[in-house]
Formats: C-alpha cells, sequence, structure tokens
C-alpha cells in the first residue's frame, strides 16, 4: 500500500534540499514497455550487490504496517537496497497520473526540472528515496536529486533519476515510467511489484537535466560498465 510521498513537507528539509538542475530542457522520451535499457546484463549488475556491507543504522518497511526488513547497503561506487516498487505518480498532472486514476497524487515532486517544473511521472523514469533521518541519510552516501540509478527487476534494467522524497521508514517506490520500462504493471492503483526489485543508486552521479532520460541512461550506462568492471 503506498502511501503520500513527503514532498511538499521535505522540500525545505536541510538534508535532501530540493535542487533545480540548471540547463535546456529535453522533451520527454516515452519509456518503451518491458524492454531493458543499456549493453550491461542485470545478472551482472546483480552479481555485484549479492552481499550487504549495511550503511544504514536500521531497516525500512516497504508498506505501512509491515515489518522492518529491508537495509540500505553500499560498495564503493554504490548504494543499494532490494524491496518491492510501489508506483508514484506524483508530478505534472498527465492522462495517466492524476488524482483520479491516483487517490494519493501530489502535483509536485522533491526535485524539479531545470524550467521549474514539476517531474512527469508518467514519462521520466524516477526513483523515490526516503526522507533523511536518522536510520539513512542519502545525501552523506553522495545521492541526491539527479543521482542516476539503476533499477533491475528480474532480466531488466532500467535507468533512472532520484527524483523524489517519500517517508522516513519507508522505502521501494519508483515512478510510473520506471514500472512500465522494467514491464511491471504500472497502474497507482493495483500495480507494482511485491518484490524483487533492486535499486542501485551511483554515488556522486548526476543527470543534467534531471529531466533528460537520455543523459541519465549514457551516465548510468558508463557508471554500470564501471560497476560490473574489475573489483
Amino acid at each position: 500500500m503506498r502511501v503520500q510521498s513527503l514532498t511538499l513537507a521535505m522540500a525545505g528539509a536541510a538534508l535532501l534540499a530540493p535542487t533545480t538542475l540548471p540547463a535546456a530542457a529535453a522533451p520527454p522520451r516515452q519509456v518503451p514497455v518491458g524492454r531493458g535499457e543499456g549493453s550491461v546484463a542485470a545478472a551482472d549488475l546483480l552479481d555485484r550487490v549479492h552481499t550487504c556491507a549495511q550503511v544504514s543504522r536500521g531497516r525500512y518497511r516497504t508498506d505501512d504496517g509491515t515489518r522492518r526488513k529491508v537495509r540500505v547497503c553500499a560498495t564503493r561506487k554504490a548504494v543499494f537496497w532490494k524491496a518491492d516498487l510501489d508506483v508514484d505518480c506524483d508530478g505534472r498532472p498527465t492522462a495517466r497520473c492524476n488524482r483520479r486514476t491516483d487517490p494519493l497524487f501530489s502535483a509536485a515532486t522533491a526535485f524539479q526540472q531545470s524550467d521549474g517544473r514539476h517531474l512527469n511521472a508518467e514519462t521520466l523514469p524516477y526513483i523515490v528515496i526516503p526522507a533523511a533521518s536518522r536510520v539513512w541519510n542519502p545525501r552523506a552516501q553522495g545521492v541526491r536529486g539527479g543521482s542516476v540509478a539503476a533499477v533491475v527487476y528480474r532480466d531488466r534494467v532500467q535507468y533512472a533519476v532520484v527524483g523524489d522524497t517519500g517517508p522516513r521508514e519507508l522505502i521501494g517506490e519508483a515512478s510510473y515510467a520506471t514500472a512500465r520500462g522494467l514491464g511491471i504493471k504500472a497502474d497507482p492503483r493495483s500495480g507494482g511489484a511485491d518484490s524483487g526489485v533492486t535499486y542501485i543508486v551511483f554515488k556522486g552521479s548526476r543527470a543534467t537535466p534531471i529531466e533528460d532520460h537520455r543523459a541519465a541512461v549514457a551516465e548510468g550506462e558508463r557508471l554500470a560498465r564501471r560497476f560490473v568492471g574489475p573489483k
């Protein structure tokens, strides 16, 4: 069960302050259904995250009322966690993401495009990270708005950016476009995946501008190749 992202509440938080990334906006690109991106195999990425060096002080819930079981782990080059995928439709209203299609819809995202507008969950693959807390401060691990992530589900890889923040105790959420690109049912009411999704965020990375998915794919592919290379 997805809960309302803390977009507005956390917009002024000092540790995860929203940033507008300067650069000319690129036209949105519709994400293909269920087709992986890039040439780095899902199996190769998963091979690098089969053991966990935990950096979170505790564990996260995937949904309200569930037990805390998700750890945030790290390597020298990335942080990662394994969770479910709840579909986030927050951002600019579109035909598939609005108050009619999503009862928890918010027209705002914690991080904005280069032109100041909120992100488009229908066309932009992004992930949601927990708001900074005593459990984990993403910024301390080089994770912030616009950071590049590789999201892995089964044999598919979808590159995305960090685009929103959510509740401090929950983890495992990504945009409509991310779910669609992974072949996961993207309906915010009944879609998502109960488990089996791995989120790998590359430390210190940045897609510029945040709304340019081509830039995220290019940077993600470069960093993924380095990630799966020699240790």
